[in-house]
């Protein structure tokens, strides 16, 4: 048992879920996770009529959404600083632009939203209509930075769509060249699927902070989903996904024989 025991604990997949969890960038994707997909649960609980059960998960919700908050109040710095950066950099000007606003953005929509936090744990109380306003424009401002995000995406799937043609179109006859294209066609092809996995994530983040400004009347079942999606596409957790799964089944099957020929005896 002991040595099952180890096989499953020192498993590369444990020591590598641990070390991905032992970042916040981590911890706050598997809490967004878990956070989006209780709002969809106690929907769904909540339509078919589970009520105690619908409370117990969006309770979970609310806390996790509470935690991470918490785990963000040195982000709006971080994005404070991309901005200053981006503006010191060179570049397509509309993706400076767009980068420099996007970043702005967010800085005003987590500074914002540490007030929520504040307001909420009673660090110091707001009038009601205030902690509204504090609420509707943190959603304001991060409706404001995934639309510049979106509007980045787009740009600079036109700059890459316009390199990789013109590397298409190019004549080259030195080998040294040609090792070159490739090499910056592959740049180019990471590139270009980075920017649309972020563009897959704006579009469905975009209705959230729109839903919670009344824009838009999406259920939380809907929404739900759309920040679970998100949640699990980012760059964190792709590569844990892509490296382990299958060795997480492989370990997962030997456990399991492994299990049955100690218990047979």
């Amino acid at each position: 048992m002991s040595s099952v025991a180890s096989q499953v604990i020192l498993h590369p997949i444990v020591s590598q879920s641990l070390k991905v969890l032992g970042t916040n960038l981590g911890r706050d994707k598997l809490y967004r996770a878990i956070q989006y997909f209780s709002r969809f649960l106690s929907w769904y609980l909540l339509v078919k009529g589970y009520k105690i059960e619908a409370a117990r998960w969006n309770a979970l919700k609310n806390h996790l959404a509470l935690g991470r908050k918490l785990m963000r109040l040195g982000k709006p710095v971080e994005h404070l600083q991309a901005a200053l950066r981006a503006s010191q950099s060179t570049g397509e000007i509309a993706e400076q632009i767009t980068t420099i606003c996007r970043q702005v953005g967010y800085f005003g929509y987590l500074t914002y939203d540490a007030l929520v936090w504040a307001n909420t744990v009673k660090f110091f109380n707001l009038k009601p209509s205030t902690a509204q306003k504090v609420g509707k424009n943190a959603n304001r401002f991060w409706l404001a930075g995934i639309l510049f995000s979106i509007a980045h995406g787009l740009f600079k799937a036109g700059r890459i769509a316009n390199e990789v043609s013109k590397l298409r179109s190019g004549h080259l006859t030195d080998k040294g060249e040609n090792v070159d294209r490739e090499v910056k066609r592959n740049a180019l092809r990471v590139a270009r699927e980075a920017t649309r996995q972020q563009f897959t994530i704006d579009i469905l983040d975009l209705w959230i902070p729109a839903s919670n400004l009344g824009l838009t009347n999406l259920n939380d079942g809907v929404l739900g989903i759309f920040g679970l999606v998100s949640s699990v596409s980012g760059p964190s957790t792709e590569k844990l996904s892509e490296r382990y799964v299958s060795s997480l089944i492989t370990s997962l099957i030997a456990f399991r024989q492994q299990w049955i020929a100690v218990t047979s005896k």
